[in-house]
């Protein structure tokens, strides 16, 4: 209870005045009080109201703060669910229908049960019923009354069609399936005829039914209305299908069609390879699909194309999200070979089988969501540990400004718990209206997501200021406080406890980053977020050793500068000195800043890195000019025109030989392994592979003395060739010599040089030779490097004739568009960075804040000593330099230090490479320090802090010394 001499106190401040001679009236009398109210004494004012009319400035700039740090804590949560939910659902959206789809399927019917029973089971509404039974039985997150979901009855095997009309590119027979399929007219437009119907009731005896074809289907195979087509039946007799009715696909992309484009396109597919493998080349033909009516599914059980009945089920993903995701992947595999499948099987039959690629669609994202989340998460921890910085400096800042009042009402018997409640009740009614308003901010313009997550953000940043703030005021009033008493860095001597603190942190960092090294960011069990705040703890490790290193240089710059002459230099290192040895939060808050801007500049370097190399290792050079599967010789004008292009700095020639055996295995186990054979020019190859980095090598360890051998001659057969290889070939190889026969002639080599891939076939096992040693030399590639220009190369190639192809590196980099999610992780990065930039700006400036008053108060008495306005601006800024320059310094070695720890557990291949034209581009894309993004931030820094210093310099040497100067000021 506050005693009565500070309620007196109290009073006055309040407006109320003492009554009676002075005395005061005691709270705890009710009687009193009612008293003084019957005789119209007026009542204190509340402390609340007033401490917030008297600093409106300072309480508005603290709600301000407390919003945005509240905004952006809710934001967060929801941004990183929303891009989840969004990748999620473009992943499904845009995967093949035929991966993507559910599908329920069943054989024919037994043979042993009657015929108008099994008749029965595959008409349409038998099928329909098992539709909607078995709808009902799938998991409800993906699967609504979509209209792309169908059925029918169908030929599991191709039937072979014997009709002369019919095309034949090989002297193959087409082969046909015949599938019935609901609700066709609600799908496709009828182009010619009739739709196909029945007539009668059809059965397994059904002689003749009727039939739609595709327009693609009828061009391809040349069908017409009218035309027929014999099926063969079990009986030796003949179903003829009677094409009625020509049809185009409504929208041939949807479900319906592409679940199996074979009904709306037909496919030219080649022959099986026969047993034992021939040279000849295989031979292809035709294969379509044939639409019957729904109740022509009887007449298909007299074919001999193992008719089965089929149900698919497209996904819907419009109401599924990424917490959904581990029940969705439990629930298909009880449908694939669990309870889940018992349960349909119950609907369609005991030998009913459910199919989906579904699953793998599911795996992948689990898989990208898992290599994203660390990474997002390191930074939003970065970015939440300078904002709770940031927060606790003004804190503070507002506790600093108010030492006099509070050691006043200390002194004058004021209890810690009673001040503390009272500055914990005005600090309340401050910071809890600006979360719930920044709260409500957020959960509108970030919408579809879930709100519990957005709630734990801004109720963390309402503790940590309502509680921040009254302890860090009251607990230095604990012990009494000697005026003038100084806590200068230079004489500070840290404490045991403090000792102790800073061990803890140190050991907690040294394992956050030994976990996140070992564990990584892309582990199966993704990283907790003490291994995420290793860049934290690291930062925070070195801010504290930072501050006690910094009276060493002080120290040593002040005896240096106290031999020269003029005061300036001196008097700015003794300020510097002499400020407060509780100076670690703007040092932390900067070079937590730093190090999260420096982390996450690195990140999107590395993306876009880590693209640029892909590419590169896709195309192998800045342009890839080719024929055929590599395998068609260019023609010697078109190699010229190459090279005469515009903008081609050089062109490396090579052959491409393709299926080359290698020696037999030792061990007699008869494997057979093949290679690539790449004929090059050694010099040319070797300074193309230095500047793409892919397998650089010297070009002398390709040239072997006296093996050249002239165009169409026969090589030497004791000659040995030195090869390039990659490491498995190495391993089939040996060291001694080995003989290859390759198309390009019969060679021995030798292992010359290993290396792990080369720029023509950078993901193939391969031999590099000098072209010189084949005996049949021809170019089929040609790699250049430099910037050619694209028209002149198609140009080049289209005019050589057909069949000649330009890849281009930079159209391979311009194929990795970014997904949803990791468009939405790269975004939230950014912002991440940018928060962290905004808040080290509010850390500079509160820094400043703090001690202004002292410095004022400094520039006042100098100048009537005659110190100029360019001194006082010198003065200052010399000043902070040495804070600005410790945090430049340490910010980029720290930012250094962190990337160079963490990088080996940071993997940043489903970040980049996810989105690209071909999944396996790079194995790994390593994290590497950005010079740019360690540097530009720090040089702010130092910028920023001599803007500011000069700005308060110009300001104050505004006001007049009679302004800052009062008689018994302590500053």
């Amino acid at each position: 209870m506050t005693p009565r001499s500070v309620q007196d106190d109290h009073s006055h401040r309040d407006g109320g005045s003492p009554q009676d001679g002075g005395t005061v009236r005691d709270r705890g009398s009710v009687q009193d009080r009612g008293s003084a109210r019957d005789r119209g004494t007026p009542a204190s004012a509340p402390w609340v109201r007033t401490r917030l009319r008297t600093a409106p400035g300072t309480a508005w700039a603290l709600g301000l703060l407390v919003l945005l740090t509240s905004f952006l804590a809710a934001a967060f949560p929801r941004a990183v669910e929303r891009y989840e939910n969004d990748g999620l659902r473009h992943d499904i959206t845009a995967a093949d229908p035929r991966r993507s789809v559910l599908e329920l399927s069943a054989p024919e019917p037994e043979l042993q049960l009657p015929t108008a029973e099994r008749e029965a089971a595959v008409r349409d509404a038998a099928l329909a019923s098992v539709h909607r039974r078995a709808r009902s039985l799938l998991p409800g997150p993906v699967v609504s009354a979509t209209v792309d979901s169908s059925y029918g009855f169908r030929t599991g095997k191709p039937i072979v069609a014997q009709e002369s009309w019919l095309p034949r590119p090989d002297l193959v027979d087409p082969q046909l399936t015949y599938s019935t399929l609901s609700a066709l007219p609600d799908h496709a437009t009828l182009r010619a005829g009739k739709w196909p119907t029945v007539h009668g009731r059809v059965s397994e005896d059904t002689t003749e039914v009727e039939a739609a074809v595709t327009e693609e289907t009828a061009k391809t195979l040349k069908a017409t209305t009218g035309s027929v087509i014999s099926v063969p039946a079990h009986s030796g007799k003949q179903l003829t299908v009677r094409i009625t009715g020509i049809v185009a696909p409504t929208d041939p992309r949807s479900a319906y069609w592409s679940a199996q484009p074979l009904l709306r396109t037909p496919a030219l597919v080649p022959e099986p390879v026969p047993s034992p493998p021939t040279l000849s080349p295989p031979r292809y033909y035709w294969t379509a699909a044939v639409l019957l009516p729904p109740d022509a599914a009887p007449a298909l059980l007299a074919t001999t194309g193992r008719p089965e009945a089929f149900w698919r089920f497209p996904p819907d993903a419009s109401r599924l999200t990424a917490p959904d995701v581990a029940g969705l992947r439990s629930s298909i595999a009880s449908l694939e070979g669990g309870p889940g499948l018992v349960r349909l099987r119950g609907v369609a039959g005991v030998n009913a089988t459910f199919t989906t690629g579904l699953d793998e669609i599911l795996s992948a994202y689990g898989s990208l969501r898992a290599a994203i989340g660390p990474v997002v998460t390191v930074a939003a921890m970065g970015a939440g540990a300078v904002a709770a910085v940031v927060l606790l400096m003004t804190g503070g800042l507002i506790g600093g400004r108010r030492r006099a009042e509070l050691a006043l009402l200390r002194a004058r018997g004021g209890s810690l718990r009673g001040i503390g409640g009272r500055l914990f009740a005005e600090t309340a009614v401050i910071a809890l209206p600006a979360t719930v308003l920044g709260l409500l901010i957020a959960v509108p313009l970030l919408d579809r997501a879930r709100l519990w997550p957005s709630v734990v953000g801004p109720a963390a940043v309402a503790a940590l200021v309502c509680l921040a703030l009254p302890l860090g005021a009251v607990l230095p009033h604990r012990r009494p406080q000697p005026p003038g008493a100084r806590d200068d860095l230079m004489d500070a001597r840290p404490s045991r406890r403090r000792t102790v603190a800073e061990l803890t942190v140190l050991v907690l960092a040294v394992g956050a980053v030994a976990g996140l090294r070992r564990r990584g960011t892309g582990g199966e069990g993704g990283s907790d977020l003490l291994v995420s705040a290793a860049p934290v703890l690291v930062g925070l490790i070195a801010a504290l050793v930072l501050v006690r290193l910094l009276p060493l240089p002080l120290r040593l710059a002040s005896r240096a500068v106290a031999r020269r002459r003029g005061a300036i230099g001196f008097l700015s290192l003794a300020r510097a000195g002499r400020s407060s040895a509780g100076g670690t939060l703007p040092l932390l808050a900067l070079l937590l800043a730093l190090t999260t801007a420096a982390f996450g500049g690195s990140v999107l370097s590395g993306v876009a890195d880590a693209r640029d190399r892909a590419a590169v290792h896709t195309v192998g050079a800045d342009a890839r000019i080719s024929g055929l599967y590599d395998a068609v010789p260019l023609p010697d004008r078109l190699i010229r025109q190459v090279r005469e292009a515009d903008g081609v700095r050089e062109a490396a020639a090579v052959q491409v030989v393709y299926g080359v055996p290698l020696p037999a295995d030792p061990a007699g186990n008869n494997r057979m392994k093949s290679a690539v054979l790449l004929g090059v020019e050694p010099a040319a190859y070797a300074r193309l592979a230095r500047t793409t980095g892919l397998g650089a090598f010297p070009a002398d360890r390709l040239r072997a003395p006296g093996r050249t051998a002239a165009k169409g001659a026969a090589p030497s057969k004791d000659a040995v060739v030195p090869v390039i290889v990659s490491p498995s070939v190495a391993t089939e190889l040996g060291d001694r010599p080995r003989e290859l026969s390759t198309a390009a002639g019969d060679l021995t080599v030798r292992v010359a040089g290993i290396v792990p891939r080369t720029a023509a076939v950078p993901d193939s096992d391969f031999l590099v030779i000098d072209a010189a040693s084949l005996t049949r030399r021809q170019t089929t590639t040609l790699l250049v490097t430099g910037s050619p220009d694209a028209k002149a190369l198609r140009a080049a190639a289209r005019d050589a004739g057909q069949g000649f192809s330009v890849r281009l590196r930079s159209e391979e980099r311009a194929a990795f568009v970014d997904t949803p999610m990791q468009l939405g992780a790269r975004g939230i990065y950014a912002a991440a960075i940018v928060a962290g930039a905004g808040y080290a700006l509010l850390a500079v400036l509160l820094s400043l804040l703090r001690t202004s008053p002292e410095r004022t108060a400094l520039l006042a008495r100098l100048r009537t000593m005659g110190l100029t306005s360019r001194q006082g601006r010198r003065l200052l800024g010399l000043e902070a330099l040495p804070q600005a320059l410790l945090a430049a310094v340490g910010g980029v070695l720290v930012g250094w230090a962190a990337i160079a720890l963490l990088a080996p557990g940071v993997d940043l291949v489903g970040l980049s490479l996810s989105s690209g034209p071909t999944p396996t581009e790079l194995d790994t894309a390593v994290l590497r320090a950005d010079p740019w993004s360690l540097t530009l931030p720090a040089l702010g820094v130092v910028v920023l802090t001599a803007a500011v210093a000069a700005v308060q310099a110009r300001w104050a040497g505004r006001r007049g010394p009679n302004t800052e100067l009062r008689a018994g000021d302590s500053r």
